[in-house]
């Protein structure tokens, strides 16, 4: 029996401590996002940093993982833009329960968010809309998202019909938006911040949301605090 060698990489991340965490958790996500948007702009190591893991359930309580760009970002949660009609749409139409992970392996750095997904308004998705390039909004109108295709000349054919019924003037509301595409908005009831470390040792400071004076976990009762209200949050240091 021949054995495989597996190529071990030790983590030489700073980590993060209890006294280096910021006082909430928007305070912390945003000084991470803003580190890893920099060195994003800076060098090749982290060539998305805004590239989102989502996962979702279906009917049958079976998890769907996939990744997407985050399009919002503020104190109610991060969020992204998507088909309604989509498979991730249905099922947090059906069950809002999700989960997702921002992670840059250059930095031994992952954010994790547990919570809920509320769709975003349509003023929002509206502006969101209008800074989309012309072939971007096309594409959203030519793609039946999730669904199945004939073939890549299917989706070329009807890019091009859209493409031709909205033609590109130059201008924001050359294309409409369409009434099928929205976004979400994860309102959290956990978020953690993970910084790898050698010999496995990582670092794992989780912030909880909980009731009013301390009270039940958000998990079980419907709290979905601001992520930069510090009362509505307690932290805790998990095992790597």
């Amino acid at each position: 029996m021949t054995s495989t060698s597996v190529e071990r990489v030790d983590y030489t991340g700073e980590g993060l401590s209890e006294d280096e965490l910021a006082p909430t958790p928007w305070q912390q996500i945003r000084r991470w996002v803003d580190e890893a948007d920099a060195r994003g702009r800076n060098g090749a190591d982290v060539p998305e940093p805004r590239a989102l893991s989502v996962a979702t359930v279906d009917a049958s309580g079976a998890p769907n993982v996939r990744t997407v760009l985050m399009r919002f970002l503020d104190e109610r949660g991060p969020g992204f833009v998507t088909s309604l009609d989509s498979t991730k749409g249905l099922e947090l139409a059906a069950n809002p329960h999700i989960a997702a992970a921002l992670t840059w392996p250059a930095m031994f750095r992952a954010i994790r968010f547990r919570g809920t997904g509320e769709q975003v308004d349509r003023d929002e998705v509206a502006t969101y809309w209008a800074s989309r390039p012309w072939g971007s909004r096309i594409s959203a109108w030519a793609s039946s998202q999730s669904q199945p295709a004939t073939g890549r000349a299917q989706l070329e054919a009807d890019f091009d019909r859209y493409a031709a019924q909205f033609p590109d003037h130059g201008n924001d509301d050359d294309v409409p938006v369409p009434q099928f595409w929205g976004g979400f908005r994860i309102r959290c009831s956990e978020v953690e911040f993970w910084g790898g470390r050698r010999n496995r040792l990582h670092d794992r400071l989780v912030f909880t949301a909980v009731g009013a004076g301390g009270g039940a976990a958000a998990q079980d009762i419907d709290i979905r605090p601001g992520l930069d209200e510090a009362a509505a949050w307690v932290l805790v240091r998990r095992q790597p």
